[in-house]
């Protein structure tokens, strides 16, 4: 199998744990949280493209998250996504690092303002970039 079809097969495997997850809580009763599921991946790609777009944004931390955007588009990785769990690793890792650089000075203000679904989207994405230590002070900071 090719790099590309490897690439196209790991997506599709994503998308469709991703599915599973999200009809699985549906079928235990949790709405909630299967439509912020839902809507999670989609409301990312929403903020990167704000973030993107806002003049606000550092150049430097515009150009992360295109590298961030293409290195997750790339069929190659550190590790390869067929792994399990280990080829996804690598990918959450960049991820983490990319969104750490791109919330320093006011960039937690800024994704705020730009999250475009419901507060514990934006909580997920802050603990992911900063941990729990330092999300316990940015909640704090919170209105």
């Amino acid at each position: 199998m090719s790099a590309t079809g490897l690439a196209f097969a790991s997506v599709a495997v994503f998308l469709a744990l991703y599915v599973i997850v999200v009809l699985a809580l549906l079928a235990f009763g949790r709405r909630g949280e299967a439509r912020s599921l839902a809507g999670f991946i989609p409301d990312c790609i929403v903020l990167f493209r704000r973030l993107l777009a806002d003049e606000r944004m550092p150049r430097s931390r515009k150009l992360a998250l295109l590298f961030t955007l293409g290195y997750l588009g790339l069929p190659v990785d550190l590790i390869p996504d067929f792994i399990p769990v280990a080829g996804q690793l690598d990918d959450a890792i960049v991820v983490a690092l990319v969104l750490r650089f791109v919330l320093r000075g006011d960039g937690p203000a800024l994704v705020d303002e730009l999250w475009p679904g419901p507060p514990a989207g934006v909580g997920l994405i802050k603990r992911v970039a900063f941990g729990a230590q330092r999300n316990a002070s940015l909640a704090s900071r919170m209105p």
